[in-house]
Formats: structure tokens, C-alpha cells, sequence
């Protein structure tokens, strides 16, 4: 897609397609237009991040072992980072172009944005797809990941140990020479990945915020419990690769501080319950922005509905109750019964309207997600011998 293009329809909108890394990917046929080549995408990123790593703790004796303490082959956080976490990322960019996608269309196909409205939801578009296609913005997150994020990396993430990518001397850490690709190189490389999705998410985040404030056609007895905006919610699981590659990028952390630091999983409770709530907060966030719309939809409901309700049920007890009924009119077989019966529960839809667009089994669905990685580790909080006890026990 043309970088110069104009984006006027919903069927163009996409998080994924744009930037100059991705016109980098097309000139280098690492992908295509369409996204296709994802293989070669996933396999040439990994190996390139990888197996330099590989390749030079090997000649340095660090591979399988020697004097240090965490060899390349034992390094948890390496292996998980860049074989699990940063795939997953990559393939994160398929969902995530498809789905959303069809999420922007549903505004149209609904008819939550009606004609006169069109023009400015084009405009909103446009002005999303501008800011994705923006080169200064991915300059500038080049800049952040060479700089304060690998500080980050460097002074709270690496392992304190002597390891395959630097020793410790004098309190001071030493890199190896497969250490400087590790640290000048691969973790860059996967920061930079990471900083540009979260940067996609902003767009996001930003369009629906945009989109909130236009002039919305929302029913408040819509079954969805959301006046309409129910699909918004769905949009989450786009995002369910990359929360797992997060999962993974924190299991990978956890499992090395556990191997070689003497932690224990209980220790990282503070840090996995931050995680989990940081990661809610970046893919559902977003959807949130339509709360006072949906709380305003609700209160002006509650008044229509409630007085159309009013007026029925009382002409309802006048004819009914009151005598206002024909005397020829059997009450076995009327509608009225039914009627009211269908007036009370449109009401109690409009009263049961959620304050947001997602329900509560999604926030359960995105937290599972994020957790599902560190499941393996729990078998750090048995030792095997009780492990194997509890397994013969159940099958004998």
C-alpha cells in the first residue's frame, strides 16, 4: 500500500500496513502488501537476533558451559525471547491487520456512524493512517531503545551472575563479544518491535477516543448491553498474540531469576499481578474511552424507555383493570399481555447496559493470555520427588 495513498474507507484502515520498517520489509521481500510471508519474516528476524548469539558463545567456550554460571544453552531468557516472544509478535501483525479491519467496518455496516457523520470518520482514518506512515515517529523510537531502554535492560533486567554475555568484575559488567550483539544488537532489535506495537496501540487508542466524540447512532436496547458497540470487545482478541508473547518474555525473566538467582515464583507475585494490570490496561484501555457516551446512552434511555413504559403500562391497567376494555374482547389470546411482557424486558435491557464495551469474560480471556506462560513454572514450587509421589498417587 501506498505510503502517499489516501485512506477514505474502512476497508484501508490497518495498524500494521505503514511505517518505514514495513516498507523496509517489502524492499528486503520479507513481506508483501497482504502480510503474506510470514515464515520467512519469523525465521530470518529469530535467526538474525539468535543465532549470532549461538555462534559466538560456541567460540568463546560459553555455549554448553566452562567457568561461568549461566551458559548460552541454559539461558532461559534468551531462548524464550527470541524463539517464542518475538514470533509471536510478528505474527501478532496478521490478527491484528484482519481483525481490526473488520472491527472498523462494523461502524458502517451497523450504521453507528450514519451519512453525515461518513465524512468525519474518513477524516479520523486519514488522520490515524498518517501518524502509523510516520517516519519521525520511528526514528524516535529508534532513539529510545539505543538509549533509555537499553539502560533499562542493562541495569534491572540482566542477570547480576557471570554468564555467556558478561562476565562481573569489581561490580562492573564486562561483555563478551557475542554480549555486544546481544546487547547492541538483539535486544535493540526486539525493543524496537516491542515500542512499535506499543506505539500501534496509541493509534488505536487515539482513533476510538476520536471516534467517541462523533455523532453515534447507539440504541440502548440493543441485546449486545452495549448499544451496539458489543463488537468492540472482540477487537481484544487480535491483540491475544502479543499478550501471550509478553507472557512469555516474562517467563523467560522469571525462570532465570529462579535458576540462577535462588528466587522463587512466589517472589515475582508483586511484579506478575503489575503485569497482568498493565496489559488490561494496553489492550482494553482503549475501549474505555466510550464509557461516558455509554453512561449518556443509558441515562437518556432510562428516561425514553421508562416513559414509553410509563404511558403503556397504564393504558394497559385502564383498559384491562379499569373497564376501559370492549365487552366482546376476550383476554385469553390478546397481544396486550405479550406487549407488556416485551416493554419490561426492553427496559431491563436499557437498566443491565454495561459501562463498558467488553465484557467481564474477555477481562478473564486477556489475563489467562498474559498468565498462560508462567504455568510451567509452578513445578519450580514442588520438588520432584513430591512431584512424581502426587503423579503415582493419581495413577496407581
Amino acid at each position: 500500500m501506498n505510503n502517499n495513498a489516501k485512506f477514505s474507507l474502512p476497508d484501508d484502515f490497518s495498524l500494521v500496513l505503514g511505517g518505514p520498517l514495513y516498507q523496509l520489509f517489502i524492499r528486503a521481500h520479507l513481506t508483501t502488501q497482504t502480510l503474506d510471508l510470514v515464515k520467512r519474516r519469523v525465521i530470518t528476524i529469530s535467526l538474525f537476533s539468535w543465532l549470532p548469539l549461538l555462534i559466538l558463545s560456541a567460540l568463546a567456550g560459553d555455549a554448553l558451559g566452562g567457568a561461568i554460571k549461566v551458559p548460552f544453552i541454559y539461558d532461559a531468557d534468551v531462548h524464550v525471547r527470541f524463539l517464542l516472544a518475538l514470533p509471536l509478535m510478528l505474527v501478532a501483525e496478521i490478527l491484528v491487520h484482519k481483525r481490526i479491519r473488520l472491527t472498523i467496518q462494523q461502524f458502517i455496516e451497523r450504521r453507528i456512524i450514519m451519512p453525515p457523520v461518513r465524512p468525519q470518520f474518513d477524516a479520523v482514518i486519514n488522520s490515524a493512517m498518517r501518524l502509523r506512515n510516520s517516519v519521525v515517529i520511528e526514528v524516535m523510537l529508534i532513539a529510545l531503545v539505543l538509549t533509555v531502554t537499553h539502560q533499562l535492560w542493562a541495569s534491572q533486567i540482566a542477570l547480576e551472575s557471570a554468564t555467556w554475555y558478561a562476565s562481573v568484575k569489581d561490580g562492573q559488567r564486562h561483555y563478551s563479544l557475542a554480549g555486544y550483539w546481544y546487547g547492541y544488537v538483539s535486544i535493540p532489535v526486539f525493543q524496537f518491535l516491542l515500542a512499535r506495537w506499543f506505539f500501534r496501540i496509541f493509534i488505536w487508542a487515539r482513533f476510538l477516543w476520536q471516534v467517541s466524540r462523533l455523532d453515534l447512532f447507539l440504541v440502548p436496547t440493543h441485546p449486545d448491553r452495549a448499544a451496539g458497540l458489543g463488537f468492540l470487545g472482540g477487537s481484544a482478541a487480535a491483540f491475544m498474540p502479543l499478550l501471550l508473547s509478553q507472557g512469555c518474555l516474562l517467563a523467560g525473566l522469571v525462570a532465570n531469576q529462579i535458576f540462577y538467582e535462588g528466587k522463587t515464583l512466589l517472589d515475582f507475585k508483586p511484579e506478575i499481578l503489575a503485569s497482568v494490570v498493565f496489559f488490561l490496561i494496553l489492550v482494553l484501555g482503549p475501549l474505555c474511552v466510550f464509557a461516558p457516551r455509554l453512561a449518556q446512552v443509558k441515562r437518556q434511555g432510562l428516561l425514553e424507555y421508562g416513559a414509553l413504559a410509563n404511558r403503556y403500562a397504564r393504558e394497559f391497567d385502564d383498559k384491562w383493570l379499569r373497564g376501559g376494555a370492549p365487552q366482546d374482547e376476550p383476554l385469553v389470546g390478546s397481544g396486550d399481555i405479550q406487549s407488556l411482557n416485551d416493554m419490561a424486558g426492553s427496559f431491563e435491557v436499557v437498566q443491565t447496559m454495561r459501562p463498558f464495551p467488553f465484557s467481564k469474560t474477555i477481562v478473564l480471556q486477556t489475563a489467562i493470555t498474559v498468565l498462560a506462560p508462567l504455568l510451567p513454572l509452578t513445578l519450580t514450587l514442588i520438588s520432584l520427588e513430591d512431584l512424581l509421589n502426587r503423579l503415582l498417587g493419581v495413577l496407581l
